[in-house]
Parts: C-alpha cells; sequence; structure tokens
C-alpha cells in the first residue's frame, strides 16, 4: 500500500495522442480541417444529425445568433450614460449576453463544418451592415463622424 493507509492505486494516465484521437459516437474521428456536409454536430451532442432540414435549421441559428451579437454590440445599450446603478446592470447584463452568444457561435464555427462557417460570417456582416455601418445611418447636418445607432 506504499505507506498510505486506505489509497488505492492511481489510473495510469491517459497518453496525450489519445485527445487527438477522440471519436466521436458514430465511430468516426473529430474533424480538424473544414469540410462540407450536413452530416455534422454542432454546439450539442446529436444536433443538427443527418438531416438535411435540421441541418438547415442549424445554419439559420448560427446566422441569427451571430447578426444578433452584432446588434447587441452596436446598440446604444452599451453606451455611456449617466452613472446610476441601474444603468450600470442594464449594461453589464447586455454585455455578458452578448460575449456568450460570441462565444457560442465561436464554439459552432469550431465544428469545422464550412456551412457553420459562412453562416456565422454571414450574420455578423448583415448585423454590421444593419447596426453599424454607412448603410443605413441617417446623417445629420451637424456632424458626419457622429455614429448613430440603429435601434
Amino acid at each position: 500500500m506504499n505507506g498510505m493507509s486506505g489509497s488505492s492505486p492511481a489510473a495510469p494516465a491517459p497518453s496525450p495522442s489519445s485527445f487527438f484521437q477522440h471519436r466521436h459516437r458514430h465511430g468516426g474521428m473529430m474533424h480538424m480541417t473544414f469540410f462540407w456536409g450536413k452530416n455534422t454536430e454542432v454546439l450539442f451532442d446529436g444536433w443538427p444529425g443527418t438531416s438535411l432540414k435540421m441541418y438547415w435549421v442549424c445554419l439559420a441559428v448560427i446566422f441569427v445568433i451571430s447578426a444578433f451579437s452584432e446588434c447587441l454590440s452596436r446598440c446604444g445599450f452599451m453606451k455611456s450614460g449617466p452613472a446610476s446603478l441601474g444603468g450600470g446592470l442594464l449594461q453589464t447584463a447586455v454585455y455578458t449576453v452578448r460575449a456568450a452568444l460570441s462565444y457560442l457561435v465561436m464554439l459552432a464555427v469550431m465544428s469545422f463544418n464550412g456551412g457553420v462557417f459562412v453562416a456565422a460570417m454571414a450574420g455578423f456582416g448583415l448585423g454590421f451592415m444593419i447596426f453599424g455601418s454607412r448603410a443605413f445611418r441617417a446623417t445629420s447636418s451637424n456632424s458626419h463622424t457622429e455614429v448613430q445607432s440603429h435601434c
């Protein structure tokens, strides 16, 4: 017992290469390069699976999450205003939700599915075009450098 009472022998440590040989429940290797196809898993085990309809739902969800994340980062919720506890709590809550959504999109892109990547970039791009670019900004006669909110 190696001088310790009640201790059991420790299990051997996993080899470093075992982390890179993680197998999905379908028996295939985890993708480490971009690939195209509907048979993927994004964010949750088994989602969207092998259904083409669910793959399109997955792409739409990723698109909306990325566009909404861009909306939250560009809207007036994050702008400074008078010091108040309520305003600070609202800013903190919006910032936390925006960060969480951005991390969800990052994790989805880490599935290495090309469609998911394109949906995420399209959502961020459209969100920026609507909420942050000059395309929909109303120009004021006072100042042309002022950024206006579209929310």
